[in-house]
């Protein structure tokens, strides 16, 4: 299986920053702000995100975790949701929801459900890091890192808890080659 890096620890910063400097811009500030990471792999990109915003608007921003696996429509077999597990309250709030990939869509219709559950937000936001295509649903990303073709069979894997990198692994991606690739650079 081959394993080729998509972006460096440098350019996925650099991603973040841009990310809180467009949620800054679209939301006319950070006062009215609701981050949320979507469990597992968004969590570590909220708190990146939130540190970033907390950092250009001299302000401190709490980024909540959210766990969408009992509002999912592939999985009936899950029993229904418990009561939320902190007392966020997003009423005529901005949410933004951050995740590392989209894919199918499925994961983001879960967490619109699941937002809810905290009232009734102004407006709702979509922040990946990878747009990978393959949608089942018709849910598109307010903000991207990085569109990428990729494979089906193909897995696209964010490593990291502070210093993040991507991966595309698969049967068809090539080997990671010592050098680094014009994907990386920029």
């Amino acid at each position: 299986m081959g394993r080729t890096r998509i972006m460096s620890p440098a350019r996925v910063h650099r991603t973040l920053r841009r990310f809180a400097y467009e949620i800054i811009e679209q939301n006319r500030g950070a006062g009215s702000v609701e981050l949320f990471g979507i469990q597992k792999s968004g969590v570590p990109l909220a708190h990146a995100v939130a540190a970033e915003i907390g950092a250009i608007e001299d302000t401190t921003l709490t980024a909540h975790e959210l766990d969408v696996t009992p509002f999912r429509d592939d999985r009936p077999d899950l029993s229904p949701p418990a009561p939320p597990p902190h007392d966020v309250d997003v009423t005529d709030r901005d949410v933004i929801l951050i995740d590392d990939v989209v894919f199918t869509g499925r994961t983001a219709r879960a967490a619109l459900d699941a937002v809810l559950q905290y009232g009734r937000p102004r407006s709702i936001q979509l922040v990946v890091l990878i747009d990978r295509g393959h949608r089942e649903y018709p849910i598109q990303p307010d903000c991207t890192g990085h569109r990428l073709q990729t494979k089906q069979e193909e897995q696209v894997v964010v490593q990291g808890d502070e210093e993040f990198a991507v991966y595309i692994e698969g049967e068809g991606a090539p080997s990671e080659a010592p050098q680094s690739s014009s994907l990386d650079e920029s």
